[in-house]
């Protein structure tokens, strides 16, 4: 209603705030309700509660102070609750600091999360120091976007900031250095809980970056990117929950097979069209046409022969099993003994499925 009153529906979800939120809220009560224990689910929750509370306070500030002259009652507490970006940052860095387990990865990480917790604190205290003098010198300005104006450029708070934001930044190379040496030499489970951050991370770094950088991306681009930046907390809560934790290995091997057909298919049908158009001098409707159709036949050739390439180096443990299982109907074409069959079936699903229990039933 905010944001209606004050115009700002254009754009409102730049850099996709909004479904960063509303995944953080989603996950984060998903996960408080199964472990109730465990502190990402609250730490989720709390990004999401003070991304929502900036939003209200930057769409009434911006009512208030640009278009009433702050005429509107709680105009200084909206500038307050407007400054609640800096404890959704904090929070946000938080929960990288202590993924999965909830809390700091060894001893010595235990003195940087409290460090970080800190400085992080400070820092928040910085930014609603700022809308407290703001208001008790009536001086508040806020720009187009409702945010403060006023005393970000006092020399305490950039210096303030430009700690932060240092330290923050040291804090998460370093703890970036060592999950990659940790997932190196981790195994099972782990390993799979540090590929779904390592994954959601990329994804959403992507995503944002293509939000901020493409201004001008087409609609169905832009709708994938914002909803892409909600892939971290969403890695984050199945990591933390261990569900579908396996999936993982299928679902890096699957897009990193489409990304890679995509590609190759749009340079062969761009340059399908180009010889058909300016070598072969066809008209452009029967340079399109047979581009197409040639591309649609060549998809699931295409399809087939880079799956098994990426799944061999990314999805090891279907390719293995596939293999298995090929080597297994082999072998079955000359083999006439039940008992060699039963064996040999058995050994094959142990293989390639690794259940924790096998029987075999024949049925007389």
């Amino acid at each position: 209603m905010v944001a209606a009153a004050n115009h700002q529906l254009t754009n409102v979800d730049s850099g996709g705030v909004i479904q960063i939120a509303a995944a953080c809220a989603l996950v984060g009560l998903i996960v408080a309700w199964h472990r109730p224990g465990h502190p990402m689910g609250w730490i989720l929750i709390g990004i999401a509660d003070f991304f929502v509370l900036d939003g209200i306070g930057t769409g009434y500030a911006t009512l208030d102070y640009r278009h009433h002259q702050g005429t509107l009652p709680l105009g200084p507490v909206a500038v307050w609750a407007a400054q609640s970006w800096a404890p959704a940052i904090v929070l946000f860095g938080l929960a990288f600091l202590v993924y999965p387990d909830g809390a700091a990865l060894t001893s010595r990480w235990r003195w940087v999360v409290r460090a970080y917790v800190v400085l992080g604190c400070a820092w928040i205290a910085g930014a609603w120091t700022l809308a407290v003098l703001a208001a008790a010198q009536h001086n508040i300005q806020v720009d187009a976007a409702g945010s403060l104006t006023t005393g970000q450029n006092d020399l305490w708070w950039n210096a303030l900031s430009e700690v932060f934001f240092l330290s923050t930044g040291v804090a998460w190379l370093a703890w970036l250095g060592y999950q990659i040496a940790a997932w190196r030499r981790s195994s099972g489970e782990r390993r799979q809980q540090l590929k779904w951050l390592i994954g959601g991370a990329a994804v959403c770094a992507v995503s944002g970056i293509a939000l901020v950088a493409w201004a001008t991306m087409p609609v169905a681009l832009g709708v994938i990117a914002t909803f892409g930046v909600a892939a971290l907390p969403v890695s984050l809560g199945i990591g933390i929950l261990k569900f579908r934790l396996y999936d993982i290995d299928r679902i890096i091997s699957r897009t990193l097979a489409y990304a890679i057909v995509t590609g190759l298919l749009i340079g062969l049908y761009a340059g399908l069209v180009l010889l058909a158009t300016d070598v072969l001098s066809l008209s452009s409707p029967v340079a399109v046409a047979a581009a197409t159709l040639i591309v649609a036949a060549l998809f699931n050739v295409l399809r087939r022969r880079v799956q098994r390439m990426v799944d061999r180096r990314f999805n090891r443990a279907r390719y293995d099993a596939e293999a298995t299982v090929a080597l297994f109907a082999a072998r079955l074409k000359d083999t006439v003994d039940p008992d060699s069959v039963t064996g040999d079936l058995a050994a094959v699903v142990q293989r390639a499925l690794q259940p924790a229990s096998l029987s075999v039933w024949l049925r007389d």
